[in-house]
């Protein structure tokens, strides 16, 4: 997210002008929440931790809440990560777009309507 032109920020980007419609649920949410309360991680950001917080909401706006009703685990090596794969599922997503390609590679279960990319392949499929 912190630079320019970096493959993050064309996704969020698509998101924020509706050419892409995310969703999220609970769990996710939580993540982010998590994530933004984090100063650490932000210490290089342009954004203060204002600023953060209204793309945040501003990102929420135009997501579609997602309940989840039904866990598919075990799945994942990391069980941290099998909230994305539900929620793709109870939300009918095509994707999960995420850097961390390694933990969905080893999955005990497939979802043939679901697949995984890497922002850098996603945004190439945008354009």
């Amino acid at each position: 997210m912190l630079r320019k032109e970096g493959s993050n920020r064309h996704v969020l980007r698509a998101c924020l002008e509706e050419r892409l419609k995310p969703i999220v649920g609970e769990a996710l949410f939580l993540e982010y929440e998590d994530v933004l309360a984090r100063e650490a991680i932000f210490r290089k950001s342009p954004l203060a931790h204002a600023e953060r917080r209204q793309l945040f909401e501003a990102f929420l706006s135009v997501c579609e809440w997602v309940h989840v009703y039904y866990l598919w685990r075990p799945n994942l090596r990391d069980e941290g990560d099998n909230h994305l794969v539900e929620l793709a599922v109870a939300g009918g997503a095509q994707v999960i777009v995420t850097n961390n390609l390694a933990d969905f590679r080893l999955s005990d279960l497939r979802f043939p309507d679901v697949r995984v990319s890497a922002p850098k392949e996603f945004v190439k499929e945008l354009a």
